[in-house]
């Protein structure tokens, strides 16, 4: 580890009552996610994604997403990011009281039609108006980036287009860029590499990581990337989701296994691990799952 060089402390970026519970069968009720969320809170997380002001329509599951977002506890000192595709739904989230949003794109073309039936250009021309009216208002924007290392439909995604979108988000205005491995297939060595082409152009500092865990590489490419320089790491407590649009795409990687890891390392993350596998069992159980973390499944054997 390059520590000394970057730092040690990692923010852990969760993502499980947003980007996990939009893509669970089981429908979970507001109280439920409002729990799960203030949960979160108390285990001394520094950034939790509440919900997805998108069409109802799209995602059942955060149909709800004023409602919840109204109705957690929220701490000073934590953020409270939710995603929003375009103006209506930037408008939804403000009228709740959202002070962070975050906008969406892939690296894939052929993803980008398939998920929302635009190109590219045609995705981040949408929510342009977005992050111009974010900037007005004082709103942070955080972009993300899916399908960096490979896509479901046009399989390898040339790294250029990686840098290109991630910088062009960056110029924008966004003030964090997660970079997303959609479909689980990276390795080490290729996760280092595209952090390191995107870190050419756009600041590390402003650089996340996002993986899922379909073959089991998701915390061997976040230690590459550790070392590579990153310092932003997203996951989702109980690992769960999955990508509706990505066959046999399974859930993000457990924040339980993150923070463990890391504290192993000797690295920070100001997160209380036994309140997070606390918390962790306790959506299995809402969900009527067993839970992806290998560390929560560990502790409760015990």
């Amino acid at each position: 580890m390059r520590a000394e060089a970057t730092g040690n402390f990692v923010r852990i970026v969760e993502v499980g009552a947003r980007d996990g519970l939009q893509n669970e069968k089981t429908i979970i009720a507001a109280s439920a996610k409002i729990a799960l969320i203030d949960r979160l809170t108390a285990t001394g997380l520094r950034t939790i994604e509440a919900t997805s002001f998108v069409s109802p329509k799209w995602v059942p599951q955060l149909a709800d997403a004023a409602e919840v977002f109204a109705g957690i506890t929220r701490r000073e000192g934590v953020s409270y990011p939710v995603l929003v595709p375009n103006e209506q739904g930037y408008e939804r989230a403000r009228a709740v009281g959202a002070s962070e949003v975050a906008v969406f794109t892939a690296a894939s073309e052929a993803f980008n039609r398939k998920n929302i039936n635009a190109s590219i250009d045609e995705s981040i021309a949408r929510f342009e108006p977005v992050i111009a009216r974010a900037k007005m208002d004082g709103v942070k924007v955080r972009g993300y980036v899916s399908t960096v290392l490979g896509c479901p439909y046009q399989g390898e995604v040339p790294l250029a287009d990686v840098v290109r979108v991630a910088k062009r988000l960056h110029a924008l205005g966004c003030y964090e860029i997660s970079l997303g491995d959609t479909i689980g297939v990276g390795t080490p060595g290729k996760a280092q590499a595209m952090l390191q082409a995107v870190a050419g152009e756009v600041p590390v500092e402003a650089l996340a990581v996002h993986f899922h865990d379909t073959y089991g590489q998701a915390l061997a490419n976040i230690l590459a990337c550790l070392e590579a320089g990153v310092r932003v790491i997203d996951s989702a407590v109980s690992g769960t989701g999955g990508c509706p649009y990505a066959k046999g795409a399974t859930g993000n990687v457990a924040s339980e296994d993150v923070v463990y890891m890391l504290h192993g390392m000797g690295m920070t993350t100001g997160i209380d691990l036994d309140k997070l596998v606390e918390t962790g069992a306790w959506l299995a159980a809402q969900l009527h799952k067993d839970t992806a973390s290998r560390v929560t499944r560990a502790r409760m054997a015990g």
